[in-house]
């Protein structure tokens, strides 16, 4: 490793501390180097806030002269809730900025770094730009299709169920598991089940971990407006859910949960009378809700896979067998008709939490799958 991927490792570590608090913008992380030193330090907190750039820089001061900034995102050149981050970079005497990947954002996309090179600096790129595209993920899919990144999650046993033949599902897995689950939902901007789930098991869908977190956006799929006021969606923080239905939804229990502070989106049901989630989608890209943690049932899970809306999985994989012809498992529907018509799930990384096994990947669709 050279010290260029030495110091750019430093700035990623530093960017992943903003996961969860800088939606609808990237996470970023800034070094100022300088004489084989680092000087300074910044990463990006919260929307609206001073950028990893910006940060390091007022950290540094005059001693930025001269030195180099190694970021993990390109630094922006347009003025949007911040000024340009290009021009505080020029204006401070910085020699040389190394760049993990450029900003995909139509509105800068490589325009950061002509402006950087015109005005004398030596410019680096590609430096462990597929790390930071990783860690960017979300920033990646949404800036370009307008929609979020949505994650799976769902706790098996090692056959495949989540819940027993009664339903019964508390709990498969193990505690440390659980806070895991609890910091997806801290990192994401949604969280989303059916409601079905909603009905079932009454969740509350706030995340709890030591030092608390952030609430996600809780959105319930309800085609017919089924959702209790009772509910604890709706009955804690109802101002905090949203919930999509069609025209097949009872006027006033769509007005009631109105009333009650929630969110209603009517939308025009798909031919099998559901809520169309393509469109849904658009609609949550259009509030700025960038990424999606799907904690539903076996029937939503397979619409969403069907309908090629699930970018990443993790699936817990517990020591406990079920049995059961009649006990769920993570994904229903009609299924897909022949193993080649599989959803594949690709870069596999496995990690434990207790007796519990981690699956996470990401799914391929290159075939036309079965929608069942």
């Amino acid at each position: 490793m050279d010290a260029d991927e030495r110091y750019m490792w430093l700035a990623l570590d530093l960017a992943a501390k903003g996961l969860g608090g800088t939606s609808p913008n990237p996470v970023v992380g800034a070094v100022i180097v300088k004489g084989g030193e680092v000087i300074s330090t910044g990463y990006h907190q919260q929307a609206g806030g001073p950028h990893a750039e910006v940060i390091a820089l007022d950290a540094a001061g005059e001693a930025a002269r001269g030195a180099t900034l190694y970021v993990t995102l390109e630094p922006c050149s347009h003025t949007g809730r911040t000024p340009p981050c290009v021009d505080k970079i020029i204006e401070s005497g910085i020699r040389k900025v190394v760049v993990a990947m450029g900003d995909p954002n139509p509105l800068v996309n490589g325009r950061g770094l002509e402006k950087l090179r015109a005005a004398g600096i030596k410019v680096k790129s590609d430096v462990l730009d597929d790390k930071s595209a990783r860690l960017n993920e979300v920033f990646v899919k949404y800036i370009t299709t307008n929609k979020p990144f949505v994650t799976m999650k769902a706790a098996m046993t090692l056959d495949g169920k989540i819940a027993t033949r009664t339903k019964a599902s508390r709990w498969i897995s193990s505690e440390k598991s659980r806070e895991f689950g609890h910091r997806l939902r801290h990192h994401n901007d949604a969280i989303m089940v059916g409601v079905g789930t909603v009905l079932a098991d009454n969740p509350s869908l706030t995340t709890r971990l030591p030092e608390g977190g952030h609430n996600p956006l809780r959105i319930i799929v309800d085609s017919k407006a089924a959702t209790p006021l009772h509910a604890k969606v709706i009955a804690q923080s109802p101002e905090s859910t949203l919930l999509f239905v069609t025209e097949a939804a009872s006027p006033d229990q769509v007005e009631s949960l109105r009333n009650a502070g929630a969110d209603v989106v009517i939308l025009t049901a798909d031919a099998d009378g559901r809520v169309p989630l393509e469109e849904m989608m658009l609609e949550l890209g259009r509030r700025e809700i960038t990424s999606v943690l799907v904690e539903g049932g076996s029937t939503l899970n397979f619409s969403l896979l069907a309908g090629e809306l699930v970018d990443k999985v993790y699936f817990f994989i517990a020591p406990l067998i079920f049995g059961g012809v009649n006990a769920p498992s993570p994904v229903g529907g009609g299924g897909v008709d022949v193993v080649a018509n599989a959803w594949k799930v690709n870069n596999i990384e496995i990690s434990r939490y207790e007796s519990d096994l981690l699956v996470t990947g990401y799914i391929e669709y290159t075939k036309e799958q079965d929608k069942g």
